[in-house]
Parts: structure tokens; C-alpha cells; sequence
């Protein structure tokens, strides 16, 4: 489904009509926070409805359907918030526009009105007396915090996987993981469960989510966002920032969010460095002109992984003939100066520590006291337990570490100024949502994190088989500003944003139903085979009830077309004399595609016909 195809069902469905019915749901995807402030001001739909239709969508998709298991805790004040914010409105007007908005926040950041576990089993019960500072400045800007998103455990990882709630899924391919450590934020916000969201990036955790999820994110400037009341990774490279399907919602987000915080030292001089506002500078055309260095060092492809390369390729290409004048460039040694950028082995303990140190009646004072009571993920063992891993401040290689970071910091600093560049690009991740189970993802973070620089995942395109791919835009310090143009210059010409195939709009308020259709087959040797098949449009899973009858030995194969004839076999079954069998299988964008089409078909093979007969198209088609 295109965005403005999406776009005009939200728009319908919250036509004044629509809402004289309490039985018709408001369909809120795809939605934009500028589309929703705009229905909400013109009286077509009241935040209440807003909430109901997102915890609609949650309820049909997070656990059930294709239960991509993003949402760790929902507000249960949520809909008297929103009555509030709409009776606030219709006194006084919206304070501006996030009032009434439902977002979403990663379950790193403290939240007076619901537990902080940071995905561990330890804190599942760790209440804050306080909201962390973005999430303040969030209700104060009049947004709802509609609940806490999964993330993978204690953010030291990037699968979202935790002891706590188990894996989540991404929902472009359900197969695969949406990333970490803020993949809840990421899947929640691909299937238009809030508006927008919050997550932290400490090496990737934002961006990589982002682009598994086709999404916009940012990772700030060190120093312009705040990370109190956000549970620590490791000080010096931790940031917390939104996520969002536009680079308008993600612009409002950081004028409700970033700014001085007195109890963050590091943001002292933010305030400084804050336009206006970001939302308001965003101008179309912004690319022509635009003057950006391509990091070529950083484009990678890996050898299972080339699917990417044409995707790069082609966007670079986009920008090109957008105006934009591409540069090649390198920072000399970068992949030495790289190699070990880390300060978390040294910091994380410490700072883990003093944040449960302010929290009175936490379950456990430390690391040491999570593991030792085995309360953490069996796949985060092998980390939370390595002696490496496991040093401090006094470490003398804590001091080179630092030292090491100064010199990157400086080069990419003479980069800019030699080249007299807007921005850098590369991919954010080298490599496709690796599947459910891999640990290691390849990705380009360390770039912006050792140099304290911002960078902006944006979404690139779809590789053939439906998967995101994403670049990044690395700016000079505090060019946020510059950097959200160039992204909203590419989206306003690529228009690279397409929503999941497993979450789509609901009917009447409820999942899609499944679609079924039914196939007969016969073959020599009086073969032949009575096929009843299912198809689920938000899993993806094509299931077959098979009949057969004749006693010839026989395959049943599903096949793709290929240019309007026979093409490869997606699966088969050998029915071995049995009368009855069934098979399963998940279908990719591709496969998808060649259903919709008309393209997939069922061929018989026996013994009196083994190049095949009695090929039948399937005809019903995925909603």
C-alpha cells in the first residue's frame, strides 16, 4: 500500500460520518503527527479516539496475528489523559502540536506512571518516583505516553531479545529481528502503533531499528538531549532520541524533547545550540545544491548480503540528479582508529550502579547481584559474564580509549572543513534484519559515536525480496538542522516510506480475516489431489489441506511464474500413499507480489507425468 493511498483512508475513516458511529474504528496508519493535530483541531477526532484506535492495533498485532511483541506496558491512564488533553483543547487550544498525540518510549526511560525494566526480569518491578527528562518535556508538550516498548536486554545488544519479554519481530519479515537495542520503538512505530517514539542510541540503537523498520532516526549532537532518568549503557557515548515514519514527525519530536537539563551536565550549553524550531525550517528541495561526502570505506557489502549494493546504488543515483553533488571521501585509518572506540567495559558498571542507587526499593543494586541470581537472558550470558568486559575508570586503557576518540573526532572534523561538505553518507547497517537466533549485526555506528557527531538514519529503498535498507547522513556538531532538511529533501522526492505487509489497516476494528480458495489436480495413473488453502495476509503463512487419491507415488509443488511461464518452485510435499497432508509456507515480498498477481500455481508430478501436470493458478489475492 502507498503512503498516500494510506494516508487518504485515515483521512475518510476520520471523516465527521465516521465518528457519529461508535461501532467504526478510526484506522490511524500511516498516520502523520501534522495529519492528526489537523483531524483533532478541525474537530474530526478526539485524542481519546486516537488512543482507542492505536490499543486497537496493538491488541490485533502486537501479541496476536503476526505478534511482533514490541509493547512491554501500556499506560492504564492513557484514556483519561487523552479526555483531559481534549478537554484542555476545547478550553484553552492545543499547546502545540504534540497535544493530544499518542507516542510511544523506550522501557529505558523512567516514567512515573509505569515500570522501567530496560528489558531485564531484575526490573520488571522498578517503579520511578519521576519522569526521565525527554518524557517530561514530552507531556508538557501535551503527548500522550501510550506505553513502553521492548529492547534488547539492558540495551547491550542489538536483536531486542530480553529476559523480560522474550524476542521481538520485525514486521517487514517476521522471520527476522527489527534490530536493537530500540527494536520494540522501531516494529511499534513500522506498525503504526503511536505516532512517533523515543529510543537510545548508545552505538546503533536507534539507527540500525530505523533502517530495518524503513524509518527515520536520530542520533543528536553529545550534548544537545538529555539522558537523565534514562538507564545507563555508558556516559560518553549515550544518547537518547526519537523515531519516526516521517522527517516531519521526527522534527517535532526533538523541539518537544532536546534542551538544557540541569541534571545532565553535558547539555549546559544546548539551549545554545536549539533553533526555533526544526519543524518550521523544514523546506522542500533542500537536496539541490547540497554539497555530500560519500564515505566510500563504509560501504561494505557483505558477501551473503548483495541485495543492498543496488539499493545504495540507486538512491545515490536519486540524489544525484535531486542536485546533489556527491564527493568520494576518506578519513585516513579510519578502520584502525575504529577498532577500539568503546567505553562501555569501562563505564557501564559504575553508571548502572548509581542509577539503581536512585531508585529506593530497587529489586537489585547491581550487575553483578542480576547475574549471580541468574535473572537475565541465556543469550546475554556470554556478555554480561566476560571478564573483558568487566573494568573501570581507573583503567589506564580507559585513557587511551578517550585519547583515541579526540583524534576521530578530529579528523572527521578536518573532513568537513577540507571538502567543505553538508554531510557524510553511508549505510547505517551492512547487511539485511538478520534472522531470529544471529547475534552479530554489521553496521556502521561507530562513526557518529566516536566523534560525538549527529547522523540521521533515513530510509534508502526495499531490496527485491521487500526488506528496508538504510543510509545515514552524518553532520558537523549541533547541524541537526541541515541534516533534517537533507532528510526531508530526500523524502519529499524518493518517498521511500512503505508500511509492513503484516499489519495492515484493520477491518471494522479487527484483523483481517484469512482468505482461502481451493484447487483440484488430476494426473495419469488416476492421480489426483483436492487442495484447500488458507492464507493469513498479516503472517505472510500460505497453508495447504491436501486430499489425494491413486496410488501412484506423487509431489505436489507451489511454483512461482516466471515472464508469463513456469518458474522455481517455492515448496513441495511428497505424498508417500497417504491420503491426507498438509504443508505450510511463509511467503516473501516476492512470492506476496506473484499471489496478488496471479503468478503462484500448484503442479502435480507423478510417475505417468514427472515433468509435471493439472497446473492451476491460485486466484484470491492478499488484502
Amino acid at each position: 500500500m502507498t503512503r498516500s493511498r494510506s494516508v487518504a483512508m485515515v483521512i475518510a475513516a476520520m471523516a465527521p460520518a465516521t465518528l457519529a458511529s461508535p461501532a467504526r474504528a478510526i484506522e490511524v496508519t500511516e498516520a502523520s503527527i501534522p495529519e492528526l493535530q489537523a483531524a483533532l483541531a478541525g474537530g474530526k477526532v478526539t485524542s481519546r479516539q486516537l488512543v482507542e484506535a492505536y490499543l486497537a492495533r496493538i491488541a490485533a498485532y502486537d501479541q496476536a496475528g503476526p505478534a511482533l511483541n514490541s509493547i512491554v506496558t501500556l499506560n492504564p491512564a492513557a484514556l483519561a489523559q487523552a479526555d483531559a488533553l481534549d478537554k484542555e483543547r476545547a478550553a484553552k487550544g492545543p499547546r502545540g502540536p504534540l497535544h493530544g498525540i499518542p507516542v510511544l518510549v523506550k522501557d529505558n526511560f523512567d516514567t512515573d506512571d509505569m515500570p522501567t525494566s530496560a528489558g531485564a526480569l531484575a526490573l520488571a518491578t522498578l517503579q520511578p518516583a519521576t519522569d526521565a527528562f525527554q518524557v517530561a518535556r514530552l507531556r508538557s508538550a501535551g503527548a500522550i505516553i501510550l506505553g513502553k516498548t521492548t529492547m534488547h536486554e539492558l540495551a547491550q545488544g542489538t536483536t531486542t531479545i530480553s529476559s523480560l519479554t522474550g524476542q521481538s519481530r520485525n514486521p517487514y519479515d517476521l522471520r527476522r529481528t527489527p534490530g536493537g537495542s530500540s527494536g520494540g520503538t522501531g516494529a511499534a512505530l513500522a506498525a503504526s502503533f503511536a505516532a512517533a517514539g523515543m529510543g537510545t542510541d548508545t552505538c546503533g540503537s536507534i539507527r540500525i531499528p530505523a533502517a530495518y523498520q524503513n524509518l527515520f532516526g536520530f542520533r543528536t549532537t553529545r550534548g544537545l538531549a538529555s539522558r537523565s532518568g534514562v538507564v545507563p549503557l555508558s556516559d560518553t557515548p549515550d544518547v537518547a532520541g526519537p523515531l519516526a515514519r516521517t522527517v516531519s514527525d521526527l522534527a517535532i519530536m526533538l523541539d518537544a524533547t532536546v534542551g538544557s537539563d540541569p541534571r545532565d551536565a553535558i547539555t549546559a550549553g544546548a539551549d545554545a545550540h536549539k533553533p526555533k524550531s526544526y519543524a518550521d525550517a523544514l523546506k522542500p528541495g533542500a537536496l539541490k545544491g547540497a554539497r555530500i561526502g560519500v564515505l566510500r570505506s563504509l560501504f561494505a557489502v557483505q558477501p551473503a548480503d548483495p541485495e543492498g549494493k543496488a539499493v545504495y546504488d540507486k538512491a545515490l543515483a536519486a540524489m544525484r540528479e535531486a542536485g546533489v553533488e556527491l564527493v568520494e571521501v576518506a578519513i585516513p585509518g579510519l578502520d584502525i582508529l575504529l577498532t577500539d572506540y568503546g567505553t562501555g567495559k569501562h563505564e557501564f558498571r559504575e553508571d548502572f550502579a548509581q542509577y539503581l542507587a536512585a531508585h529506593p526499593g530497587a529489586p537489585v543494586t547491581s550487575m553483578a547481584d542480576i547475574v549471580n541470581r541468574g535473572l537475565h537472558h541465556d543469550q546475554q550470558d556470554f556478555r554480561f559474564r566476560d571478564p573483558a568486559g568487566i573494568s573501570d575508570r581507573q583503567s589506564p586503557d580507559y585513557q587511551v580509549v578517550l585519547a583515541r576518540l579526540k583524534v576521530v573526532r578530529a579528523a572527521a572534523d578536518a573532513l568537513f572543513e577540507r571538502e567543505r561538505l553538508d554531510a557524510v553518507i553511508y549505510p547505517t547497517a551492512l547487511g539485511r534484519p538478520p534472522v531470529i537466533g544471529a547475534q552479530n549485526i554489521p553496521s556502521n555506528c561507530p562513526l557518529s559515536v566516536a566523534t560525538g557527531l549527529p547522523a540521521l538514519a533515513i530510509p534508502a529503498g526495499f531490496t527485491p525480496r521487500g526488506l528496508p535498507v538504510g543510509l545515514e547522513l552524518l553532520g558537523k556538531a549541533f547541524a541537526e538542522q541541515k541534516l533534517l532538511g537533507l532528510a526531508y529533501g530526500w523524502e519529499q522526492m524518493a518517498k521511500p516510506r512503505q508500511p509492513p505487509f503484516s499489519t495492515p489497516p484493520l477491518v471494522a476494528g479487527k484483523i483481517p480475516a484469512p482468505q482461502r480458495a481451493a484447487a483440484s489436480l488430476a494426473g495419469g495413473g488416476r492421480a489426483k489431489v483436492a487442495i484447500r488453502f488458507t492464507y493469513d495476509p498479516t503472517t505472510a503463512r500460505l497453508h495447504a489441506d491436501i486430499t489425494a487419491g491413486g496410488a501412484a507415488p506423487m509431489v505436489l509443488a507451489l511454483h512461482r511464474s516466471h515472464e508469463g511461464g513456469p518458474g522455481p518452485v517455492l515448496e513441495s510435499v511428497r505424498l508417500r500413499g497417504q491420503k491426507q497432508a498438509s504443508a505450510d509456507v511463509v511467503l516473501d515480498a516476492l512470492a506476496r507480489a506473484d499471489l496478488a498477481a496471479g503468478r503462484l500455481a500448484v503442479v502435480l508430478y507423478t510417475a505417468a507425468a514427472p515433468l509435471g501436470t493439472g497446473r492451476t493458478l491460485l486466484t484470491f489475492k492478499p488484502r
